[in-house]
């Protein structure tokens, strides 16, 4: 699968879309770029170049149960 980052004037974005939504979604995926996007993309990105650099920290499922429950814990605390 390939990704291409497009920008496109005003006047043909109308027909732009028009012509990618003849494809199937399995063929073809509209990804809207927003602020939100943009942000989990960059600290996933984060994550991942931690993942690759060997500097990531994993947590045993235990460890885990007991970080969400002192969260929880932590916000039910605060309502």
């Amino acid at each position: 699968m390939h990704t291409i980052k497009l920008k496109i004037h005003d006047k043909a974005y109308k027909h732009f879309v028009w012509l990618l939504s003849k494809f199937s979604k399995d063929e073809i995926e509209i990804i809207n770029e927003d602020e939100a996007f943009l942000k989990t993309q960059a600290e996933l990105q984060i994550e991942l170049d931690e993942i690759n650099e060997g500097k990531a920290k994993y947590y045993t499922f235990e460890e885990l149960d007991e970080r969400l429950e002192h969260k929880i814990m932590k916000h039910d605390n605060r309502l």
